[in-house]
């Protein structure tokens, strides 16, 4: 049997009652971006299966897209790390949304990892901002770009943001290796 005497009794009771009454939402979380400096095989090899079979249904539709948002005339490596991070998050947040839009069930069943994988990665970022940089302001590059993805969002069909996003998460996802590297990428 266990004997504790009544001040070490009382900061245990204390402890776990306040530990209680505290929202999960108020404990800090840490931010720690390097699971993602090496991405796992297995969420590679779903996400090239997911691409590969969604270029096969491109090549049976017409699409003709417009939209060069992922062509940039800068390298991330070039920006700030808050500015790493906000960009990823960006593109993950489009990628997540269009990854969640109907589609035939095979193509719901391809692309059910890689969206949870994009999904985790995009409320890492999140907390990340939040924690570390939460008035962080754009840099003018970045700011450009944010505005081209609105505009994107605002005047390309969704089947053309779907396609883009989808033909590009290669590049999304080296850069969110980029942004977790935190020194200088390339």
């Amino acid at each position: 049997m266990l004997h504790l005497s009544f001040p070490p009794l009382l900061a245990l009771v204390l402890s776990a009652s306040l530990g209680a009454a505290l929202p999960v939402d108020q404990v800090k979380k840490s931010c720690s971006l390097s699971k993602y400096q090496f991405l796992v095989p297995h969420e590679l090899k779903a996400v090239q299966k997911m691409k590969e079979q969604f270029e096969e249904i491109m090549l049976l539709s017409d699409r003709k897209c417009n939209t060069r948002l992922f062509h940039r005339k800068w390298k991330i490596a070039e920006l700030s790390v808050p500015d790493r991070v906000m960009l990823v998050e960006a593109e993950l947040d489009l990628a997540t949304t269009v990854l969640e839009l109907p589609a035939t069930p095979t193509f719901t069943e391809a692309r059910q990892k890689p969206l949870a994988f994009l999904t985790q990665a995009r409320e890492d970022l999140r907390v990340c901002m939040a924690m570390e940089s939460p008035s962080h302001q754009p840099s003018g590059k970045l700011r450009h770009w944010l505005q081209k993805l609105q505009t994107a969002k605002e005047t390309e069909t969704t089947a053309c943001l779907e396609a883009s996003a989808i033909l590009h998460l290669f590049q999304m996802l080296n850069d969110l290796r980029c942004a977790a590297l935190r020194h200088q990428c390339t």
